[in-house]
């Protein structure tokens, strides 16, 4: 019986620590966090401190190749020009996993939606979004935006007016 018991108290402690979140994840979600905090305030310098250096990220461009820390830094000032009031709302944040184990890896995984407005237009953005942060030493050393970046971009495009007399005939 003694057996039995300790073998079930085993089986529960291994069973409730493989279920949980990873250790790192409730540290990793405050960064992620934070970092779509400051796109708000649109505090470059605060995010990139947030970035590892050896960064890979995976833009929303179809067929584009991961960018480095240099160039997704140029891609979040870009952002920062170009729309104004900027705000992520979190539908949810999530535990990520290795994709070769499975296991939970301290990664963060978020689903929500952008709005703001576009600076030059002044045309509303309400944008759904998925990102991705996989982390290293503390900081977010790989992820990715997917989103409809050419249905965004067109959201904002003026038509001339001769072009639309024409679009309605």
């Amino acid at each position: 019986m003694k057996t039995i018991l300790v073998s079930l108290s085993m089986a529960i402690f291994l069973f409730s620590c493989e279920s949980g979140n990873h250790v790192d994840f409730s540290k990793n979600i405050e960064t992620a966090k934070e970092l779509v905090n400051l796109h708000a305030l649109e505090d470059a310098d605060g995010i990139s401190a947030l970035f590892h250096e050896d960064l890979e990220w995976q833009g929303p461009a179809y067929g584009s190749d991961q960018l480095n820390k240099t160039d997704h830094m140029a891609a979040i000032v870009m952002y920062h020009d170009m729309f104004d009031n900027l705000k992520y709302t979190a539908n949810n944040w999530l535990p990520g996993v290795n994709a070769e184990t499975g296991q939970l890896d301290g990664s963060v995984r978020t689903y929500g939606i952008w709005t703001g407005n576009h600076t030059a237009t002044g045309t509303p953005l309400e944008l759904t979004s998925y990102h991705t942060f996989d982390f290293k030493d503390g900081k977010i050393i790989a992820g990715g935006d997917y989103f409809d970046l050419g249905g965004m971009v067109a959201s904002f495009e003026v038509v001339p007016e001769a072009d639309q007399a024409d679009s309605v005939e």
